[in-house]
């Protein structure tokens, strides 16, 4: 008797064993009912701004500048104003440039920004020599100042102060007026004789030999007539128009 009731007890402890192992192995792999949800990441919010004239491009801002063929039909058309009581002097008053830099003038800026290989003289600021690869006439020119050499490259200013006069900078104050002249938006180095034969004419009287370069130069004007509020004849109007028919994606410059 005892023996068998010996191996009952001993078959019945090894149910129980068996049943408690395979019950410790299921809790492992079995997720309790009443064990809480995993909190979920939190989602970043981005807020997008409305913004027209800039967005970001691989991390990189980019502005849009407007198009010039809509600026142009924003400036008013008049006819010319009486030319009486123009002078250089109505926009510098002692007929020179503005100073810049160590003891230069805007004319040596201008120089710097638009020769390359430039040779400096011991102030750092007057150039002494450069090339200028030409945008009017689209010609290399090798600058080298001197008495005789310097007038082969020259500044222009691409609004005439005769025409801007002429079109409403006479109304400007004598602050504003020598500001437009001494701007950089309104200057260009440029070949001595094409400036010469441009003189004070507007685009309906003369557009650059390179045509390549006039929707530039056309949006070049436009941006100085916005920016100092001069208006434009009916035939200056028309043709812009006309250069700018080609190339309606030409934006505005800023400098």
């Amino acid at each position: 008797m005892n023996s068998t009731y010996r191996r009952r007890r001993n078959t019945a402890l090894g149910i129980i064993l068996v049943g408690c192992l395979l019950f410790l192995i299921y809790s492992n792999f079995t997720a309790s009912p009443n064990d809480p949800e995993p909190e979920a990441a939190p989602v970043e919010t981005i807020e997008l701004e409305d913004d027209d004239a800039e967005f970001s491009y691989m991390g990189e801002e980019v502005n849009e500048q407007p198009l010039a063929i809509h600026e142009l039909g924003k400036l008013a058309v008049r006819e010319w104003a009486a030319h009486a009581g123009y002078s250089r002097k109505q926009f510098l008053s002692s007929g020179n440039w503005n100073r810049w830099g160590n003891g230069c003038n805007v004319r040596e800026k201008i120089l710097s920004r638009d020769l390359d290989e430039i040779i400096y003289g011991d102030n750092g600021c007057t150039v002494m020599s450069g090339i200028l690869l030409d945008p009017y006439t689209g010609n290399t020119i090798h600058f080298t100042r001197g008495v005789s050499t310097s007038s082969a490259v020259q500044i222009d200013h691409v609004v005439a102060l005769s025409n801007a006069w002429a079109t409403g900078a006479q109304n400007l104050d004598p602050a504003a007026r020598n500001a437009l002249a001494n701007d950089d938006l309104n200057l260009l180095a440029v070949d001595g004789p094409a400036n010469q034969q441009k003189s004070d004419s507007d685009a309906s009287q003369w557009l650059p030999q390179n045509k390549g370069f006039r929707c530039i130069y056309v949006a070049r004007q436009i941006a100085v007539k916005v920016k100092y509020t001069l208006w434009v004849t009916a035939a200056e109007r028309d043709a812009m128009q006309g250069v700018l028919n080609s190339c309606p994606d030409q934006t505005m410059p800023t400098q």
